[in-house]
């Protein structure tokens, strides 16, 4: 029975990341905050090439993915300490971007954004 769980549960996360890697590609606001989505969930930030730099989830975040990216703007991470010294307002430069997925389950966002960090290999892996 367990088997059957798990081969479920690895359709489910599979199904998630299809639907976070071809969701909208968003543009850093060129001021103010993220507002969007106020949820919890994954999220992916895409450099000017396109390349995956950093995927993450927001299991503590009170306002969810809007609050996480906008922590990314204001170099509240170490994403952003390490790619960019700290200076989060390089996001806001023409060709970063990041795609985004409310996941309400938070075993399933943990799992999804494992399965993203296998699948996509950002350039970024952090503690935090």
């Amino acid at each position: 029975m367990e088997a059957d769980d798990g081969k479920s549960e690895y359709r489910i996360v599979r199904t998630l990341f299809t639907h976070l890697v071809h969701s909208e590609l968003h543009a850093f606001p060129a001021r103010g905050r993220v507002c969007e989505p106020p949820g919890r969930g994954v999220y992916v930030i895409y450099g000017p090439r396109g390349r995956p730099l950093h995927v993450g989830r927001t299991p503590r975040a009170r306002g969810g993915l809007a609050q996480r990216l906008t922590n990314h703007l204001r170099g509240r991470s170490s994403f952003v300490r390490e790619r960019f010294e700290g200076d989060g307002s390089r996001l806001r430069r023409r060709g970063y971007g990041f795609r985004c997925l409310e996941v309400g389950n938070a075993r399933r966002s943990a799992l999804l954004e494992a399965y993203a960090v296998g699948r996509l290999c950002p350039a970024h892996l952090g503690a935090n």
